[in-house]
């Protein structure tokens, strides 16, 4: 079905603030409400068949059918969208391309998709237009995400572990000048804050092993993998001031767990063995408690002044 006519098709809910699209006309023939009146739907038909009962503020109600009302927020937001095209165009922005994932890791096989990731700078023309850029393109068919260089950024800041990655990985297919200098300075990224992103993340894939075995009463062990591989980065990163992206030294360890090998009491064993780890490296960490935000905002001015 045509997704105009689907949208058509659906009941808006009560509480909806609807634009009228017709005037309404008195039994006189004189105009009692002028198109354009604002209002409220307070009780909703089964079917748009029949009508909507609308508020207006002056406290009046009256009855229109969804052809003759328009949503506010998309009346207000009608001639907001992107032109047409504009996301083919971004694209041609692109300035960083890298390879995540598990192919990054070494823990890839035949099967394995190609995650790739990077930075897209766009021109200060766009950045200022009505209609500015999107924080990230994505790709899904070429399992390809690009991430606006402030987002990007901000996300590496705040020790996103997907973002430090791309700042790590040894699979680097398209780089400008630009990320030569972003890459010299990657250090500046680490802090503290790694300790606290990472158990966000560690948490994440126990509370998905968890759902795993409500819903079907077994374990993921992929998510089991991924967990332990996180707890693993996390220390290095606190110990060594880097990301250790390859997992050279777990990785027969890590392969074992993905293909269920290992049982689940001596996985959580290691877990619970990591987690001490983790806490003490914290505790030693010769890293800042905060990243350097300076350094990381007059890069992004440079970078934006480059391509204006």
């Amino acid at each position: 079905m045509d997704p105009d006519k689907l949208l058509s098709t659906l009941i808006l809910p009560v509480g909806t603030k609807v634009v009228t699209r017709v005037d309404l006309i008195a039994k006189d023939l004189h105009v009692r409400r002028q198109k354009g009146a604002v209002g409220t739907i307070i009780k909703s038909p089964t079917d748009n068949s029949h009508a909507y009962l609308i508020r207006f503020p002056d406290g009046a109600e009256h009855s229109f059918r969804r052809t003759e009302l328009s949503i506010l927020k998309e009346l207000q937001n009608d001639g907001f969208q992107h032109p047409e095209g504009a996301f083919e165009r971004l694209s041609e922005f692109v300035i960083y391309k890298c390879i995540v994932g598990s192919r990054a890791y070494g823990l890839d096989n035949e099967m394995s998709d190609i995650d790739r990731r990077g930075i897209y700078l766009p021109p200060a023309d766009l950045h200022w237009s009505l209609y500015g850029v999107p924080e990230q393109l994505d790709m899904p068919e070429n399992e390809e995400c690009f991430f606006e260089m402030q987002k990007f950024l901000v996300l590496a800041l705040k020790a996103n572990p997907n973002i430090l990655e791309c700042l790590y990985t040894p699979l680097i297919e398209f780089k400008t000048p630009l990320i030569d200098e972003l890459l010299s300075m990657r250090e500046c990224f680490l802090s503290k804050i790694v300790y606290q992103t990472y158990n966000g993340y560690v948490l994440s894939q126990f509370k998905k092993l968890e759902q795993d075995v409500r819903t079907t009463g077994q374990l993921k062990w992929k998510h089991a993998m991924h967990l332990m591989r996180l707890l693993l980065a996390g220390i290095d990163i606190l110990h060594e001031g880097r990301v250790p992206v390859q997992v050279t030294n777990h990785r027969d360890l890590l392969l074992e767990i993905k293909a269920g090998r290992r049982t689940w009491e001596k996985v959580n064993d290691w877990r619970l063995e990591l987690h001490t780890k983790f806490d003490e490296a914290k505790q030693s960490s010769k890293l800042p408690d905060r990243p350097d935000y300076k350094k990381a905002n007059d890069f992004l001015i440079h970078a934006r002044r480059s391509v204006t």
